[in-house]
């Protein structure tokens, strides 16, 4: 493994945390807050690990293989989380510092599972460093460090590959530069639009910004102990909106950009998720009506819950786990499945979905008519046998890895299974808010030191879609020889 690079670029990824974290910093002396020091402090330590890191381990190539793409990925993200809960402990907001590691892990990772309970309580500074890491770690830390350095490394597919969520991920142009390039152009572009909406009702240009990162990056950090629920109808819809709009496969986008319509129409996975979507809403509406004034209520709370979960953003309207039970189970699926691939959003994606369900269909042909050949398409294209064969595997490691936290989690005896178990997928799939103590109501404040630091990797799991922080705790991912 060429340990060299990866270290090297590691110092070069604590670089742009130090340019990152110069806008909360701005953000701190615009309101005269003395949080402002505890910024500048970590820019320095920032500033000094990444001139370590570059200088120390300057390689003699620049090549980047797919082991070196997972392993830089995860320690990327682990780095930057353990810098980035520095000036929530420097500040003394957040004290304790594995809380604040928890608390960046999980705005990082978008997943939204906060240990907090008087958020008001906080700086400006704080409040926008917090959900500003939602919006850097939605579209990947990585990518947006390729977007910003000329000739990074040698092969970045492999990073691409590594970072962005999904089974199947390539270039949209030949140059992969380009693509991460256009990938945040969109990004930035559809984040500006919902801060401009956002403004035109009651929010502030603040509270717009902070809750637009907090959509863009699926993620679900607010400025209120409420999250949105303070908010009016308007601001609501908006949100809602864009949560879904977030939870679509970026290529679209770039294909309507180019005016390949006839790409987007024939999208079997972006289908799927509406379809997903409207019934959901419909049957949490159909439930939830009795226990509102009105049906446009009832249908506002019920359209921004199933968003929220489905796309994995964690925002909330309403305390969803005093709903009725049919409800609460439908959110439990949602929080699984997720959103599409190449989306900002978490869950085990609805192509994964969609192909696991044709691999069972083509099973059981071949069960029933064991001479026959049958091929399974996605997009009117055939999927070749080792895409199905990943997405199995996926599966199966997925299910093995939730199985693992949930039974490590289950020795927090204090917890109902409910609560436990909430967690775990919560967590794992980057949702936030789970059901009955870390409701959208409560918080992961309780849970013992040990929880938070399983949780905090379980988030990492999800984020990373398992193997790149896999083949980085493997010892014989290090001990193998130098190329």
């Amino acid at each position: 493994m060429n340990r060299r690079m990866v270290f090297y670029m590691l110092g070069k990824i604590i670089f742009i945390e130090a340019l990152l974290l110069t806008l909360p910093f701005a953000v701190s002396l615009i309101y005269k807050e003395s949080c402002a020091w505890a910024f500048l402090i970590t820019i320095g330590i920032a500033l000094a690990v990444g001139l370590i890191l570059t200088v120390l381990s300057k390689p003699s190539t620049r090549l980047i293989y797919a082991k070196e793409g997972f392993v830089l990925v995860a320690l990327a993200w682990i780095l930057m989380s353990l810098i980035g809960a520095l000036p929530f402990t420097i500040s003394r907001e957040i004290p304790n510092y594995i809380n604040a590691v928890f608390e960046t892990v999980s705005g990082f990772t978008t997943t939204g599972a906060s240990i907090l309970t008087d958020i008001e309580s906080l700086s400006h500074g704080i409040l926008f460093w917090r959900s500003f890491t939602h919006w850097v770690g939605g579209m990947g830390v990585l990518v947006f460090v390729m977007a910003l350095v000329p000739s990074l490394c040698d092969r970045s597919i492999h990073i691409l590959r590594a970072e962005v969520p999904g089974p199947v991920v390539g270039k949209l142009v030949p140059k992969i530069k380009q693509t991460a390039k256009i990938l945040y152009l969109i990004y930035i572009a559809l984040t500006l639009v919902q801060v401009i909406l956002l403004w035109c009702g009651e929010m502030n240009l603040f509270e717009s910004l902070i809750h637009s990162f907090g959509t863009a990056g699926t993620g679900g950090f607010s400025s209120k102990a409420d999250s949105i629920a303070g908010y009016s109808a308007y601001s609501q819809w908006v949100i809602t909106i864009f949560m879904l709009i977030f939870g679509l496969n970026f290529n679209i986008y770039f294909f309507i950009l180019i005016k390949r319509v006839k790409s987007v129409l024939k999208n079997e996975e972006m289908w799927v998720y509406f379809a997903f979507v409207a019934v959901s809403i419909s049957i949490v509406t159909a439930n939830t009506v009795p226990l509102y004034e009105t049906f446009a209520e009832a249908l506002r709370h019920s359209a921004f819950q199933v968003a929220s979960i489905i796309s994995t953003t964690g925002y909330a309207t309403a305390d969803y786990t005093v709903w009725p039970q049919v409800v609460k189970t439908l959110l439990i699926i949602l929080m699984i499945i997720g959103s599409c691939a190449g989306s900002t959003a978490g869950g085990l994606k609805v192509s994964r979905v969609i192909l696991l369900f044709k691999q069972i269909k083509r099973e059981l042909l071949h069960m029933l008519h064991p001479r026959s050949v049958s091929t399974v398409k996605m997009d009117g294209k055939k999927v070749d046998i080792a895409t199905l064969h990943s997405v199995c595997v996926y599966f199966a490691v997925y299910m093995v890895v939730l199985f693992l936290v949930f039974l490590l989690l289950s020795l927090e005896t204090s917890f109902s299974f409910e609560s436990n178990l909430s967690a775990t997928i919560a967590c794992f799939n980057n949702i936030g808010p789970g059901l009955d103590a870390v409701g959208p109501v409560g918080s992961y404040a309780a849970y013992s030191p040990f929880s938070k630091i399983l949780l905090s990797f379980a988030m990492l799991f999800g984020r990373l879609e398992i193997y790149p922080l896999l083949f980085a705790l493997t010892p014989s991912t290090w001990t193998k020889k130098i190329r």
